[in-house]
């Protein structure tokens, strides 16, 4: 089994290591804030990050530096860091074990972007499930306090910087940036149209900064070992650094996997995760959270970056890969997903709205051995109907697994429509779905 450098994961695998700050200290812990306070301009900060190639590890895989450049330096008024705790992703969990397991070092990259971007206030918007998480952070954050890290004059300096919880109220779309920013003024977590972009408009319409946990608690490292070691691991230029993969389903050994950016799925899968826990062989899996589509057996060996995911017609996404043996109907994961996606949708946008509805019920009819000779057509009409026709991507990400498995298992779907239309045929009956 290949053996690789931890970087983010390095502090929590030391056996008794528990996330104190005197044991984060120990491991060389706020030495990177000290540095950017006494050594280094918030423009050389932001040059630094750009120059790593550290991209969002959230979803959307946008440059990191440069959504920090965008922020304006002459802005007279407030402006704020937002870190995106809110993992709501299906078979998604790095996050959260950050969180709980070393909150010291994602408070580290907290406010070093603050000091970089010039914001004096961070929130920390955590998904509302995350309860033992939000007491961490909240210990955490006392600490850091006490010891002259958060506060009006960090380490002495002229520099303040508060850092706030915020326990969300487990709405699956607060996970999208403008959402994430409604929720946190208060009011309904529904998506704002872009632009403007909360770079100039965010949080109480001031420039505002939202990173995820995983991409701040890169920065730290990325401070004292430089832009260029960072730069040198992983696929460069455009998918550098390590990544966390959440590893699930039909697998020997799931859990979080970080890894140098480029492994390929084969290794993640048969190396790192032991391969398939049954001796049935591998038959799909999602390679970046439910909002992927689906990959086969044919893509084990695509490289587990950005580029080379989405040229095999996927996405790393929340770098959640679920695993699925054959055997598994890909009608009823799809249906097991939409039934998510129908749950979670704001109801902003009519497309998402009335479209999820439409097409759980086909889903759920054709599972349920009703379906009807132009069933697929229509899914794929509705699914067409939806995708790029909503205020943010979650339209996109609902259609995701319904497009991708009857592009890759078309097969299965026809022949629970052809069942259906032979025992009609035979009994005179239809089966009645109730919602």
């Amino acid at each position: 089994m290949a053996q690789y450098e931890k970087i983010l994961l390095r502090n929590m695998e030391q056996p008794g290591y528990r996330g104190s700050l005197h044991e984060y200290e120990r491991t060389g812990g706020y030495q990177a804030l000290r540095k950017v306070l006494r050594d280094l301009s918030p423009a050389q900060v932001i040059e630094a990050v750009k120059n790593s190639g550290l991209r969002g590890r959230g979803g959307a895989g946008f440059p990191t530096g440069i959504k920090w450049g965008f922020v304006p330096k002459d802005h007279p008024g407030p402006k704020y860091l937002c870190c995106n705790a809110d993992e709501s992703e299906p078979g998604t969990f790095k996050d959260r074990q950050l969180m709980e397991r070393d909150p010291h070092q994602l408070l580290e990259g907290i406010l070093i972007a603050c000091y970089a971007i010039g914001a004096p206030v961070a929130y920390i918007y955590i998904r509302g499930e995350f309860r033992l998480g939000a007491k961490i952070l909240e210990r955490a954050i006392e600490e850091a306090r006490g010891a002259g890290y958060i506060g009006p004059r960090i380490l002495g300096t002229d520099v303040g910087i508060e850092v706030y919880v915020h326990q969300g109220a487990g709405a699956y779309i607060c996970g999208e940036e403008t959402a994430l920013l409604e929720s946190l003024e208060g009011k309904r977590g529904l998506p704002r149209f872009k632009p403007p972009f909360p770079a100039t408009h965010g949080l109480y319409q001031k420039p505002t900064v939202v990173n995820n946990v995983e991409t701040l608690c890169n920065v730290p490292h990325i401070v004292n070992r430089g832009a260029e070691w960072f730069a040198s691991i992983g696929s460069p230029p455009k998918s550098t650094g390590t990544r966390i993969f959440c590893l699930s389903g039909h697998v020997k050994r799931p859990g979080n996997y970080e890894v140098p950016m480029g492994v390929t799925f084969r290794e993640l899968i048969f190396e790192l995760g032991g391969g398939m826990r049954s001796e049935k062989p591998l038959k799909g899996f999602i390679p970046g959270g439910a909002s992927a589509p689906f990959l086969t057996p044919d893509h084990l060996d695509v490289k587990m970056d950005f580029e080379s995911v989405a040229q095999a017609g996927s996405m790393l996404g929340s770098g959640g890969v679920t695993v699925m043996e054959e055997g598994t109907s890909m009608v009823w994961a799809a249906l097991r997903l939409m039934e998510f996606f129908y749950h979670e949708s704001c109801g902003k946008c009519t497309p998402c709205r009335e479209g999820s509805s439409w097409i759980l019920q086909i889903l759920q009819r054709i599972w349920a051995g009703g379906g009807r000779p132009g069933d697929l057509e229509l899914l794929e009409d509705l699914c067409k109907n939806i995708e790029g026709r909503t205020v943010c991507a979650f339209g996109d990400a609902e259609v995701s697994p319904v497009l991708s498995t009857l592009r890759y298992w078309r097969d299965e779907y026809e022949a629970l429509i052809h069942q259906a239309e032979a025992t009609r045929t035979t009994k005179g009956e239809i089966p009645v779905l109730t919602m």
